[in-house]
């Protein structure tokens, strides 16, 4: 994982370099892994002091790999939004792949002389070694979609995704019927964001490799190609949301609005 390299006068006085240095990149790997989150709750997950952490914070901040996103509290009404950090577009690619300017100019020749479809058929190459590895890993999880959900998230966290599913009880303090019952599948890191963002076809093929693996029809409701600060699908997992043999869900797999860029 390559970090952004910290400039000396933002270190801790009196803090050996390399220690503040590992301690940084605890901080900034940590806001990938679980942002949203608070100065407080990366204390706690760190074992670092509230001082250290909003060092630490600070320092991300002003080199631009880190921003601060307020998030109003739930089940609050009227009241000021809670600090929450997240990882900035910058954040994103700093945690990504030195041949990104090879892979992005290939892509763009091989769109050229073979067309728009040559980039699809790559697409669909690429990601489907990954279905191919996935498959036993979600079957073994059992015919329950929640559960294959959970199965997938465990297989993308492993190949670095950093992802994670939860599922959505209620909404707006209402419990969700039983038939419109769904869980988000959140993915806090890509490490093809800026191709997908120049070639929207890599998340298309990848959410459909996701419908296949779960038999439902899922959604996408934001991605970090697009902005958002984490990839999120939605997964229908009610009665009826498994696919027909048609390859089409039933009416009963609607979508619920819930908030995107956020984890459940």
């Amino acid at each position: 994982m390559t970090m952004t390299p910290v400039p000396a006068q933002t270190r801790g006085r009196g803090v050996p370099r390399d220690a503040e240095d590992r301690t940084r990149d605890r901080v900034l790997s940590a806001v990938l892994e679980h942002g949203p989150v608070s100065a407080a709750e990366l204390g706690e997950l760190l074992n670092v002091t509230p001082a250290a952490v909003r060092r630490h914070l600070d320092a991300l901040t002003k080199s631009g790999v880190v921003e601060v996103k307020r998030v109003a509290t739930s089940g609050t009404g009227a009241g000021r939004p809670a600090r929450r950090y997240v990882l900035t577009s910058r954040g994103q690619s700093s945690i990504g792949d030195d041949y990104l300017d090879i892979a992005r100019t290939a892509l763009h020749r091989l769109s050229d002389v073979a067309g728009p479809g040559a980039v699809e058929d790559f697409a669909e190459e690429r990601f489907a070694a990954m279905e191919q590895r996935y498959q036993p890993l979600v079957d073994a999880a059992g015919d329950d979609v929640a559960a294959r959900s959970r199965a997938l998230a465990e297989a993308l966290t492993d190949d670095g995704f950093v992802a994670s599913a939860a599922e959505v009880a209620s909404r707006a303090g209402r419990r969700i019927p039983d038939h419109l019952a769904s869980v988000q599948l959140c993915q806090g890191h890509c490490p093809v964001q800026e191709l997908a963002a120049e070639f929207p076809v890599f998340c298309d093929t990848e959410t459909a490799v996701f419908s296949r693996l779960l038999g439902v029809d899922v959604r996408r409701l934001s991605t970090l190609a697009s902005g958002g600060h984490v990839c999120t699908t939605h997964i229908p997992t009610g009665r009826g949301a498994r696919l027909t043999d048609s390859g089409a869900s039933s009416p009963h797999s609607d979508v619920i609005p819930v908030p995107t860029n956020e984890r459940p």
